[in-house]
């Protein structure tokens, strides 16, 4: 019998190939290759999507978190709290951006951004905070507001890259903070074929200088486009990918439902588990599910039993910010973010992806539950 696949991308566009060549054509035909037509419809459908009324489509989620800090003018000196449970290009973003990042713990349970310890990592040179909708769970923007109460000069970036299709008590994150960022890298729920990625906002003004950033500081004014009023960048979404971006946002919803079916039968295998214990859930929150992630203290061992019942995981993140390499110069101790360590060494995600058959749905789930069912007949013995 055949392995369960952690991820096919081949599934999804085998099903959407002659919509993608056909799309592909006409771009070729109008040679819109950079910007254009399609460009400005997904931006403006990918804003209703995310519920703000602003979207600029960039190069990839990297560069939407940059880009995003960028227009907060920040200095050498200046500093920006991130979770130290993420991927590293949150905390890279910061640097290109030319200011220090600072790690804050996540919580024990849901591996979002720890309040408590965000309270502690604030500073008189923090200006700007980057919660992290990790897995695609959002966060609960409440207590960090109620942090930054008396911080009018802290900006809040909420980093989705794996959120898009989250919602949090009915209505789109996007909308959260100062602007969301987003990665359309193909392994995302919303997939370009390449990198891209985009920024959502309601501030008309950031949106102003962000589109004015991503394209080497040209004014939007077209009669001044040579006047490159500031120092830019060379960013900005191609017209080839926002036609697959276009086709599929149709779908997102349909494969958001889908993923929501597997994440509730694996959740109700988990349900009262003491050893493998799966993220938790935001209040009022409806996960991404671009992962459906777990912690077992015994994380390797169970990857391997589940691999040899025909289920493939993977580990997503083995280890933390605070130690990386590429960070180590930042002087960062695992010390101060426990919860942290301890999700990079227990995390371990399912299967999750909407193209799943409900056979190898079901392999998963008897996978789950004959291998915790082993592992609770040990604890027994």
């Amino acid at each position: 019998m055949s392995t369960v696949p952690h991820l096919d991308l081949a599934r999804q566009h085998a099903a959407l190939r002659d919509e993608i060549l056909a799309a592909w054509a006409e771009v070729l035909d109008s040679g819109a290759f950079v910007g254009g037509p399609h460009v400005a419809a997904f931006e403006e459908e990918l804003a209703a999507a995310c519920g703000t009324s602003r979207a600029l489509g960039v190069a990839s989620g990297t560069d939407a978190l940059k880009l995003a800090l960028r227009v907060l003018e920040l200095s050498p000196g200046d500093e920006v709290v991130v979770p130290a449970f993420t991927f590293v290009a949150t905390a890279g973003a910061v640097l290109e951006a030319g200011a220090t990042p600072v790690p804050c713990d996540v919580g024990e349970s849901d591996a979002l951004l720890d309040v408590a310890s965000l309270k502690q990592a604030l500073s008189p040179r923090t200006k700007a905070v980057l919660p992290v909708h990790l897995y695609g769970m959002p966060c609960d923007p409440g207590p960090i507001d109620e942090a930054l109460a008396d911080r009018d000069d802290v900006a809040v970036i909420y980093d989705a890259a794996q959120a898009i299709g989250a919602q949090l008590h009915g209505e789109p994150i996007g909308g959260l903070g100062r602007a969301s960022t987003y990665s359309f890298y193909p392994t995302k729920n919303l997939a370009a074929l390449g990198d891209a990625g985009a920024i959502v906002t309601d501030d008309a003004a950031f949106a102003d200088r962000l589109r004015v950033i991503a394209d080497h500081g040209r004014p939007l004014d077209p009669k001044r486009r040579d006047q490159h009023d500031l120092p830019g960048h060379n960013s900005r979404l191609d017209g080839l990918q926002a036609t697959v971006l276009r086709l599929k946002l149709q779908r997102l919803e349909g494969w958001q439902e889908r993923r929501d079916a597997i994440a509730s039968r694996y959740l109700a295998v988990l349900d009262g588990q003491e050893v493998a214990r799966p993220q938790a859930l935001t209040p009022g929150a409806r996960s991404a599910w671009h992962q459906f992630a777990l912690r077992h203290p015994e994380r390797d061992v169970f990857a391997k039993q589940l691999l040899e019942r025909g289920v493939q995981t993977r580990v997503i993140y083995p280890r933390c910010l605070t130690e990386l390499a590429a960070l180590s110069h930042l002087g960062w101790s695992t010390e101060s973010t426990p919860a942290a360590l301890a999700w990079s060494r227990e995390v371990l995600t399912l299967p999750v992806f909407p193209e799943l058959t409900d056979d190898e749905v079901d392999r998963v789930v008897e996978a789950l539950a004959t291998t915790l069912e082993g592992v609770s007949r040990a604890g027994a013995a």
